[in-house]
């Protein structure tokens, strides 16, 4: 059983924790001005993208918790066009001279920081914020993304910078497990490619933060289950840690282990687009 449920109140003091350290290293990174023109992980942006990056969801969160707070509707765009719209943006803020982009990107992480502290419990699960790309959400999503960004981001810099091998803080990985199966895989199925798919498998991920489930495929939606059965009639069972879990969901790279039926396997991991 996880140590928190990341996804509820009970859980906003370890997931602010985790975007502090992981924000803090991120930092670390941008603020050494050798860094900036490195290539990283995400083969369109530099260490420079990711700044552009971090700016644009950020102020895009600022903006978009304003209209909530003013009731004010706002458009959103969907997640086919979140990859493509994600690189635009940050690609723009390249004009931005790197200390001024740099500045103002903690100025605005220290006023989105001022948000998530102040959050209460019935905020947490009720106040609904548009997401550019995914709708309406409920505010714990939020401090979520920033893990994701400032954790995911900060490992592709340091890919980069040459740590091919490095792993994400179990606990970075471990808040975003359920973040994965009931929110990023649901979202990013490749209808294309699930066209008349109907698999069950089982994913398992170790660890106190991990757990086992079983994952259906169908009519092109993805859902995952507690698994209660040893995956039982489960044709193939992926098995990871969670750092390895996490990344192979942001498509970073195939990982973990599977076993079972090989045309499964193969279907399933290319059954998921990228954002």
């Amino acid at each position: 059983m996880s140590p928190v449920n990341s996804m509820d109140y009970s859980g906003k003091d370890t997931v602010l924790d985790v975007v502090r350290r992981e924000s803090a290293d991120f930092f670390k990174i941008v603020d050494d001005p050798k860094n900036w023109n490195v290539q990283t992980r995400c083969t369109e942006w530099e260490v420079r993208d990711m700044v552009g990056h971090m700016l644009d969801v950020t102020e895009g969160y600022l903006s978009r918790w304003e209209s909530a707070r003013k009731k004010e509707a706002r458009d959103t765009a969907g997640l086919l066009v979140m990859g493509e719209s994600l690189n635009e943006h940050a690609q723009a803020f390249r004009s931005l001279p790197r200390e001024e982009a740099i500045n103002r990107l903690k100025a605005d992480y220290k006023q989105m920081m001022a948000i998530f502290d102040k959050l209460t419990a019935d905020e947490w699960g009720n106040f609904i914020v548009t997401h550019p790309y995914m709708g309406g959400l409920p505010t714990f999503f939020y401090p979520a993304f920033h893990v994701m960004d400032y954790g995911v981001h900060t490992w592709d810099m340091r890919w980069g910078l040459g740590e091919k091998t490095r792993k994400l803080d179990e606990t970075t990985a471990g808040v975003l497990v359920p973040y994965m199966l009931y929110a990023l895989l649901p979202s990013t199925v490749d209808q294309p490619s699930a066209k008349g798919v109907d698999v069950e498998y089982g994913i398992e991920v170790s660890g106190e933060w991990g757990g086992k489930w079983r994952a259906t495929v169908k009519d092109g939606k993805f859902e995952a289950k507690p698994e209660t059965n040893d995956f039982k009639d489960c044709k193939a069972v992926f098995s990871f840690d969670p750092s390895d879990f996490v990344l192979t969901a942001f498509q970073r790279f195939d990982g973990g282990t599977a076993r079972g039926d090989q045309a499964t396997i193969d279907k399933v991991r290319s059954l998921f687009f990228r954002i």
